[in-house]
């Protein structure tokens, strides 16, 4: 076990800052401003480090610290180094309002949380956290709200993540490292990135929507202030390139959804039902009545009723006046259908079928 003591921060200086021969050593410890203490098998922090007033850089990382360090009189401080340790959670930082970099990435830590009160926070990298099977990085809402006007670069790699949603309010983002996580969601993350209008790096490999179609493809069309996107640089043309195709690719699908809106019929099959053009309202067709024949005049007329009627309908005699007023049997061929099958039919089925031929004159 190593605690932090005043020699051992005295050893811990460049040369340029080294204890002068007749200094005392609070006057020493007071005008430190960088303070390197990287890779000293520290697990301790004592009271002594609060001497240093005027620190601003602190290198704390590759120890065994499990704890943060209490600096609440070492509010100076800009820049803090605390990656590779034991740390368990994120505490003792509500005094750092002058902080703007923060790495703390290969701890232990579940939830990022305790940053309500930093208000210049520009780089915060918690990346690669030693997690249970099963668990993943948690957001406080707080913090993250209170980060939001002023985070430019967030690290969240490796920390078992299946959404970033909750990271979208950071429209201040210049670089995102997001990679070797569990992402799936491509709109998700397309969400976001219509949010981060400054974005310039953005790191997602390793998770599985990289493999999806035109992964890179539709990140650059819409991340258009991309410069590097999984350590490749997005060059100029490149993103030209997929402008035009993509507004060609637009041009296309409004030439067809209008042409198949101005057609009468169409195959509803083939389209999907969110591209479904508006129904053209229905042909209104002119109504029939029933076709009247002319009326024939009253001899015509006769004449055709006494031929009828002198033409048996099949099954049946009818009765025919002679010559001499006398009427007799006969049956004959059938008549020809003057007024249609349905007049003639009408004609036998009616109970007054048979007519007085003497009606007219």
């Amino acid at each position: 076990m190593v605690k932090l003591t005043m020699d051992l921060i005295a050893r811990g200086t460049s040369g340029y800052t080294k204890k002068k021969r007749d200094e005392s050593m609070q006057h020493y410890l007071k005008r430190l401003t960088h303070l390197y203490l990287e890779d000293r098998n520290i697990d301790e922090i004592g009271d002594d480090l609060s001497l240093c007033r005027n620190l601003v850089v602190l290198y704390l990382y590759d120890n065994k610290l499990e704890k943060m360090p209490n600096l609440r009189n070492n509010c100076n401080v800009t820049h803090l180094y605390l990656q590779n340790n034991n740390i368990n959670k994120l505490e003792n930082l509500g005094t750092l309002r002058r902080l703007t970099k923060l790495y703390v990435g290969n701890n232990s830590i579940a939830v990022l949380e305790g940053l309500e009160k930093i208000d210049c926070l520009q780089e915060l990298h918690i990346e690669h956290q030693k997690l249970p099977l099963g668990e993943k990085l948690l957001f406080d809402p707080r913090s993250i709200k209170h980060l939001a006007p002023t985070l430019e670069v967030l690290n969240v790699s490796g920390n078992h993540l299946d959404s970033i949603i909750e990271l979208c309010g950071m429209t201040k983002l210049t670089q995102f490292m997001a990679s070797d996580n569990s992402l799936t969601d491509m709109r998700e993350v397309t969400h976001c990135l219509g949010a981060w209008q400054r974005l310039s790096r953005l790191d997602l490999i390793g998770n599985p929507l990289c493999h999806k179609a035109k992964y890179r493809d539709r990140i650059i069309i819409i991340a258009s202030s991309l410069g590097v996107l999984d350590g490749k640089e997005v060059t100029a043309t490149a993103k030209q390139f997929l402008k035009n195709w993509q507004a060609n690719k637009e041009a296309v699908k409004k030439k067809r959804l209008q042409t198949m809106s101005g057609s009468e019929t169409m195959s509803f099959g083939d389209i999907g039902e969110r591209d479904l053009p508006p129904l053209s309202a229905p042909i209104k067709h002119p109504s029939f009545t029933g076709f009247l024949m002319p009326a024939l005049p009253k001899r015509q007329m006769r004449d055709v009723l006494v031929r009828s009627m002198s033409q048996p309908h099949p099954g049946q005699t009818m009765i025919q006046r002679g010559p001499h007023g006398t009427f007799s049997e006969m049956s004959g061929p059938k008549l020809p259908m003057v007024f249609g099958n349905q007049f003639m039919s009408s004609m036998h089925s009616e109970p007054h079928a048979s007519l007085d031929i003497d009606y007219w004159p």
